[in-house]
């Protein structure tokens, strides 16, 4: 067992009492579990609506150790500070503001947590406003080695804006690492595709967080064409199946 396992090991029961108080009052339901893999490499990726709250359902329902890329202002202290605060203005405007101060010493002990941790258990910095091939070659170097990785879609957040609020347009990252093991390495990786809803709602509110996973995709099944052709269409297709996901979640 590697470093980052043992670490984890030390302290993965203290992870998961505060990844319940996370989406405390909230409950989980969680239906296709039997989807997940168990062993070897795997990326899982859904989207991404509920920040940290995101974090802990994948923590609450893995079925092995994982590993996440995660924003890299998450690493420092400063950084996790401006992220809480930018959260809490996002959803209830110059309240939230007010809330932080009222609730200081807890968001205070949960940035210390999160960002002296979160380094300790493999987690991988992601620059989420510019370039990400460093994450990239990090995350094939963990799949080569036979682990598990989360590379969620989106910044989060709900976007009102959007045709579809809840799910961004996936990025091509997970296709290009499944492209570049394939084609190097022979190593065709499972790609498993999950949708969340519930943890855009703010802590301490209660809810339902809903989560639906898939069976497995594999980046050879769309090996037709060049490079690019391949990884768009694969991209297309990791997207198409988690909006399906997510509306089928919808209806429980």
């Amino acid at each position: 067992m590697e470093a980052y396992e043992e670490e984890y090991k030390r302290i993965e029961k203290f992870i998961l009492r505060i990844s319940r108080l996370m989406i405390f009052p909230k409950k989980i339901e969680l239906h296709g579990s039997g989807n997940f893999v168990r062993q070897g490499p795997n990326i899982i990726t859904g989207n991404h609506i509920g920040s940290y709250k995101d974090v802990a359902i994948l923590l609450l329902t893995k079925p092995r150790m994982i590993y996440f890329t995660a924003n890299k202002m998450i690493f420092s202290r400063e950084g996790a500070s401006e992220l809480v605060l930018r959260h809490l203005h996002r959803h209830m405007g110059r309240i939230g503001g007010f809330l932080h101060i009222l609730l200081g010493p807890f968001y205070s002990f949960m940035v210390r947590f999160v960002s002296s941790h979160i380094a300790k258990v493999g987690s991988i910095p992601a620059d989420m406003y510019g370039r990400r091939s460093d994450a990239i070659i990090k995350c094939q170097e963990y799949l080569r080695k036979g682990r598990a990785i989360i590379a969620l879609q989106g910044r989060g957040r709900v976007h009102p804006k959007d045709s579809n609020p809840y799910i961004k347009n996936f990025r091509r990252g997970v296709s290009i690492m499944a492209y570049n093991l394939f084609k190097d390495y022979g190593l065709s990786v499972p790609v498993t595709p999950l949708s969340i809803f519930g943890t855009h709602i703010m802590w301490g509110v209660p809810g339902r967080i809903r989560v639906n996973v898939g069976p497995p995709m594999y980046i050879k099944d769309y090996w037709d064409g060049n490079e690019s052709e391949v990884v768009e269409k694969f991209r297309a297709a990791l997207e198409k199946t988690v909006r399906g996901l997510f509306l089928e979640s919808l209806n429980w």
